[in-house]
C-alpha cells in the first residue's frame, strides 16, 4: 500500500478538507515540537484535542495557542501513579476516545536515572504509554478506534543487538543512553504490532512509525557538550515540525490508511522496521513483563 504523501509532506497536507469535527483525539507531549504541531493540526481540522502534558500548566499554555477549546491533562509519564490518574480522569470525562497519539518522550541522561527501579527512558517513553493506552482502550470505539505510537528509527540503528534487555531494565547492568534509547523506541514499536493482533477482532488500528529527525524538539534537553552542540547544528538540515508530524497524523485520522494495522511507517508510508519487529515471542514476553512491572508498582492490574 502506498500513500500520495511523503517525507516533504505536512500535518495539514495529510489531512486536507477532511472534517475531524465528530473525532475525540488524546495527544501526549503536547507542549512543544511535534507533538504540539499534531495537536494543532487537528484541532484546526476540528478535532476535539485532549492534550496531555508533564504539567497541568504546559498543557493548559499549549491547548490555549489552538483555534478550538481544548482539554489540558497533567501526566507525568515518569510516575506510573499519575499516568493511572490521568487515564482514570480522562476515562470519567469521555465516553469515547476515537484516537491515541503516544508521543511524550525523551532522551536519557549520560548516567542511569531510574524510577519505580525502571530506567527512565524504558519508563517515560514506553511503559508510561503501554499503561495509559491499556486504560483507555475500552473508550476507542471499535471498527474505527486508532492508536498512534511514535517510535524512532532509534528502535533499529540504536537498539542493543540483542532487542530488549529484560534482565536490565534498571540499566545498571550495562547502561548506555543512545541504546537505551533505542530499546524503548523498539519497545513501542513490539508493542504496537502486539496490541494489534490483540484487537484486531475489534477493528481497531495500531501502527508504529518513525517522524523523522525534526528541528525545535527538546528531546536533547539531557544530552551534554558536544552531543547537544553537534545536535545543534544538525537540527539545520532536519524536517520542520510540520513534516515531523505528517505520519502520526496521518494514522491518526486520514481516510487513506483505513483498516491498516500492525505496520511501521515512516515519511507517510509503511517502511522496514527493525528486524524484531517479525519477532512476536519477544513482543509477548514484553507485554508479559510490561504487565508484571505495572502490577508490581500499582498492586493492580493493566
Amino acid at each position: 500500500m502506498k500513500t500520495r504523501f511523503d517525507s516533504k509532506s505536512t500535518a495539514d497536507m495529510v489531512l486536507a478538507d477532511l472534517d475531524l469535527s465528530d473525532r475525540t483525539i488524546l495527544v501526549t507531549g503536547c507542549s512543544g515540537g511535534i507533538g504540539f504541531e499534531t495537536m494543532r493540526a487537528l484541532s484546526a481540522h476540528g478535532a476535539r484535542i485532549i492534550g496531555v502534558a508533564r504539567s497541568l500548566d504546559g498543557a493548559q499554555r499549549a491547548c490555549s495557542r489552538l483555534r478550538s477549546p481544548a482539554a489540558a491533562i497533567a501526566c507525568d509519564h515518569s510516575d506510573l501513579r499519575a499516568v493511572d490518574r490521568a487515564a482514570l480522569l480522562i476515562s470519567e470525562r469521555y465516553e469515547k476516545v476515537d484516537a491515541i497519539v503516544a508521543n511524550a518522550g525523551i532522551t536519557g541522561s549520560r548516567t542511569v536515572q531510574t524510577r519505580h527501579g525502571i530506567e527512565m527512558q524504558f519508563l517515560v517513553n514506553y511503559l508510561s504509554h503501554f499503561l495509559l493506552v491499556n486504560r483507555l482502550l475500552p473508550k476507542l470505539p471499535n471498527q474505527s478506534g486508532r492508536v498512534v505510537v511514535v517510535s524512532s528509527s532509534a528502535s533499529k540503528n540504536q537498539a542493543p543487538s540483542e532487542g530488549i534487555l529484560f534482565e536490565d531494565l534498571d540499566g545498571h547492568a550495562k547502561y548506555n543512553a543512545s541504546k537505551f534509547y533505542g530499546q524503548s523506541k523498539l519497545a513501542l514499536a513490539l508493542f504496537a504490532g502486539e496490541l494489534a493482533r490483540r484487537v484486531a477482532g475489534r477493528g481497531i488500528s495500531v501502527n508504529s512509525l518513525h517522524p523523522g529527525a525534526v528541528k525545535g524538539t527538546d528531546l536533547n534537553r539531557n544530552l551534554k557538550f558536544p552531543l547537544s552542540a553537534v545536535l545543534s547544528v544538525a537540527q539545520l538540515f532536519f524536517k520542520t515540525p510540520e513534516q515531523g508530524a505528517a505520519t502520526q497524523c496521518m494514522l491518526a485520522a486520514s481516510p487513506a490508511v483505513d483498516g491498516i494495522s500492525g505496520e511501521y511507517w515512516a515519511d507517510c508510508q509503511i517502511a522496514k522496521g527493525s528486524k524484531f519487529l517479525s519477532d512476536k515471542s519477544m513482543a509477548a514476553h514484553l507485554w508479559q513483563v510490561s504487565e508484571e512491572l505495572v502490577t508490581r508498582n500499582l498492586n493492580v492490574k493493566v
